[in-house]
């Protein structure tokens, strides 16, 4: 299920072309939306400024913010080779950057990639489990009846063992209305911000596009950059990549091409894109851009496997780069 940027519903993956599948939450437009011409809009504000525990949220979200960019962001600690990404914990493979390349799993809280979730199963006996209904990795029976709230229930008892990718998942539910959760921009935000205390520095990106946006908050680019930063530096290459992007509008050709290379060595195909686009402009030379593709294909060498290219053959929604 993915919001449609227009109508602002939840559909399921057959409501979008291929195409539209593929974008991002502010651009991608169902095939009935695209049908009768309706552009992108903005989410739909809420009406909850004068509740109390809203205030109370966001006078804790702004106190979290000041006690943060007093911790300043030097050039060195922003330009830094973030740390390496994590292994699948059954291939030992690095899981890719693009995100129908793993799964996070709420019955183990383990982050598998694609190949190993579809790869085959096997028994204590060393036999194939044909009808393959359970974890990978922990073997927990898949949810076969009220999948959401079997889902739900799980993710709970990741959040109470303090499990941050719960934390953030519910976050998610909150900020779009999804999964039966009403939609509530500032609860998200809370969830995000505990999410990224717990070092999930993606938490920080939708953080950083929160007030990019407004969404729960006023537009405030200052403390969206600054969130930006402290996911990219966690290693999150969309952050990274927003990084560059905004550096772009202002002309600092240095310091985007710097967001790119970091970005496009964590596997970011936008930034390479975009690195092709400054070096036609004449804002890099030929050299930089055959150090971003060496840099992609360094990166490709480390997360391709003949298991995660099978699974990409045989499901469309399990492409990793």
């Amino acid at each position: 299920m993915k919001i449609c940027a227009a109508c602002h519903k939840d559909l399921p993956k057959d409501s979008y072309s291929k195409k539209q599948w593929k974008l991002d939450e502010y651009q991608r437009r169902c095939k009935v939306c695209i049908t009768n011409n309706r552009e992108v809009q903005p989410p739909p504000k809420q009406n909850n400024s004068n509740d109390p525990d809203t205030n109370e949220i966001i006078k804790a979200l702004n106190s979290m913010y000041l006690k943060n960019i007093e911790k300043k962001i030097n050039d060195e600690e922003l330009f830094k080779q973030p740390p390496p990404k994590e292994d699948c914990p059954i291939c030992f493979l690095t899981l890719p950057a693009y995100i129908t390349g793993w799964r996070y799993m709420s019955c183990c809280g383990k982050v598998l990639c694609s190949g190993c979730i579809h790869a085959p199963v096997y028994d204590n006996q060393g036999n194939e489990v044909v009808e393959k209904k359970m974890c990978p990795f922990c073997r927990t029976p898949n949810p076969t009846s009220l999948e959401e709230e079997e889902i739900i229930k799980r993710l709970e008892k990741r959040i109470e063992a303090g499990d941050a990718h719960a934390i953030f998942n519910i976050g998610v539910y909150y900020r779009h209305g999804r999964n039966g959760f009403p939609q509530d921009y500032t609860k998200a935000l809370e969830l995000f911000h505990r999410a990224g205390e717990l070092r999930h520095f993606e938490a920080y990106t939708n953080i950083g596009a929160s007030y990019n946006k407004g969404n729960g908050v006023e537009v405030d680019m200052k403390k969206a950059i600054h969130y930006y930063e402290l996911s990219a530096i966690g290693g999150c290459v969309s952050a990274r990549f927003n990084l560059g992007n905004n550096e772009w509008s202002v002309g600092n050709w240095d310091r985007v091409l710097k967001h790119y290379m970091i970005a496009v060595r964590g596997g970011h195909t936008e930034s390479l894109k975009q690195i092709k686009k400054i070096y036609s402009n004449g804002h890099a030379t030929k050299e930089d851009y055959t150090k971003a593709l060496l840099s992609y294909q360094e990166y490709l060498s480390e997360i391709k496997s003949p298991q995660r290219d099978e699974a990409a053959e045989t499901y469309e929604d399990c492409r990793y780069y």
